[in-house]
């Protein structure tokens, strides 16, 4: 009998990369916001720990691209993208904290799920990359032989 194989991990994983896409997805918006009109900047810039909003625009657009990069490797079961996820959630973290006088309910969300994204980088990634490797190489058995849905709608007597 064949050892079942868990995909509790490879799904948390998934979960991760998705994530990462999404957040980035969220700061490349941002940063082309903050780009376009830095006055549309809805915040009290005396809470802000950034000097230069131009700066923090380019910061979080580029953090953006990376972010959906890595995200998107994380989903292709790639090492490298693994170790640039570690860094870069790491260092949106970090910016999290610092905008957190700016945006505090955000940042606040921001950190728990920069840490959640954190645990599934960095917990038993030789299983998951096997099984990710595994799923995206997988043929679907017997696809072909899935009954086509009934036509009307079965009644009730």
């Amino acid at each position: 009998m064949a050892a079942r194989v868990s995909g509790a991990w490879t799904g948390f994983t998934v979960f991760a990369g998705t994530m990462l896409m999404v957040i980035g997805i969220f700061n490349i918006g941002e940063g082309l916001i903050v780009l376009l009109d830095d006055e549309a900047l809805a915040v009290a810039r005396d809470k802000f720990v950034v000097v230069n909003v131009t700066a923090w625009g380019w910061t979080i657009l580029i953090g953006g691209v990376l972010m959906v990069a890595a995200g998107a490797g994380l989903l292709a079961a790639q090492a490298w993208a693994r170790i640039t996820a570690i860094v870069i959630v790491a260092l949106h973290l970090v910016t999290q904290v610092a905008s957190l006088g700016a945006y505090p309910v955000w940042s606040v969300l921001m950190i728990a799920l920069d840490t959640v994204v954190l645990f599934a980088l960095t917990a038993r990634w030789a299983g998951v990359r096997g099984r990710i490797e595994e799923l995206n190489e997988e043929e679907w058995v017997g696809r072909d032989e899935i009954a086509p849905p009934p036509a009307h709608a079965p009644t009730i007597t």
